[in-house]
Order: structure tokens, then C-alpha cells, then sequence
């Protein structure tokens, strides 16, 4: 039987810490426990930072940071980093400045009622993207996580090929 790609299992397992730690962090910022931190997007860290770093650091640490795979990785960590702190923050920053404006004509209408208008029925969604300090907390999560994953399979590894060379 096959093992997992352990590389996917880092990034994966790595996005499913950071996601796990938002609950954390909203406790510590809001003071109230709110379980489905763990299933938004935004927020601290960044779970997007942390699979692509956590991916790259996994790869560097295994084949060398000359190596394609590394080149890969990193690039492709670079271009989803720069995309959440960027531009899926500024959609975020401009779906609340749609929410003030329809809650502000919601207002309008009430005031003036011969003023029509038809509220949506749901807000937006604001909390998209990230602000740099969640992306760099996500890349450090990844980073660490990464070559930890990296270093214990090196250890397996290791350990596999002593038993090896018992056997024979």
C-alpha cells in the first residue's frame, strides 16, 4: 500500500491548524469563543499563507531550494499570498462600503417613502482577505510546520533504513 503524499498532508494539515487557531485569536480579540472561526475566511492567521508556505517549506526542505518543485512552490505560495492581502482584501473593503450604502438608502427609503427601494435579502460578506500581519503570521505557521513535517520524515526514513540493514 502507498503512503499519503506527505507534502499534501503538511499543507492540508497546516490550513486546518491555522483555521483551528482563528478561534483562538477571535477569542483573544472580541472575548467571546466562536467555533465558526474555524470555517470563515479572513482573519488571523492566514490558513491560505500557511498550506502554500507550508508546502514550500516542505518541498525546499526535501529536495533543496535549487530544486524546480521548491521553484514551483514558492511562486505559486508568492502569487496566493500577495492575492490575500491584496486583492481579495480590497473586494472585502469594498462589499462593506456596498453594505453602509445599501443600509444608508434602506434609511433614505424609510425617511422618504415615496423613495422606492428593495433591500437584498443578505449582506456581502466583508471578512475576504487578510492585512499583511495575517499573511506573515500564516507564512511563519506554514514555514515552521513545514520543516518540522519535513524533519520527521527524514527521521522515518532513517529509522527504516536502520531496520533495513538489520534485516539483511
Amino acid at each position: 500500500m502507498e503512503k499519503m503524499n506527505r507534502g499534501i498532508l503538511t499543507a492540508l494539515s497546516a490550513i486546518g491548524i491555522a483555521q483551528g487557531l482563528k478561534i483562538i485569536t477571535h477569542k483573544k480579540v472580541s472575548g467571546e469563543w466562536d467555533l465558526k472561526q474555524a470555517f470563515t475566511t479572513g482573519g488571523m492567521p492566514s490558513s491560505h499563507s500557511a498550506g502554500v508556505s507550508a508546502l514550500a517549506a516542505y518541498v525546499a526542505a526535501n529536495k533543496g531550494w535549487r530544486h524546480t518543485e521548491t521553484s514551483l512552490a514558492t511562486v505559486f505560495g508568492v502569487i496566493v499570498m500577495y492575492d490575500a492581502q491584496g486583492i481579495r482584501r480590497h473586494t472585502g473593503e469594498i462589499a462593506q462600503l456596498v453594505n453602509d450604502l445599501e443600509d444608508n438608502l434602506a434609511k433614505f427609503s424609510g425617511e422618504f417613502p415615496s423613495f422606492e427601494y428593495v433591500q437584498r435579502e443578505k449582506e456581502l460578506k466583508e471578512l475576504l482577505g487578510h492585512q499583511p500581519v495575517e499573511v506573515g503570521a500564516g507564512a511563519l505557521l506554514g514555514v515552521l510546520l513545514g520543516v518540522i513535517s519535513a524533519k520527521i520524515e527524514d527521521g522515518v526514513r532513517k529509522s527504516e533504513r536502520r531496520l533495513m540493514l538489520r534485516e539483511h
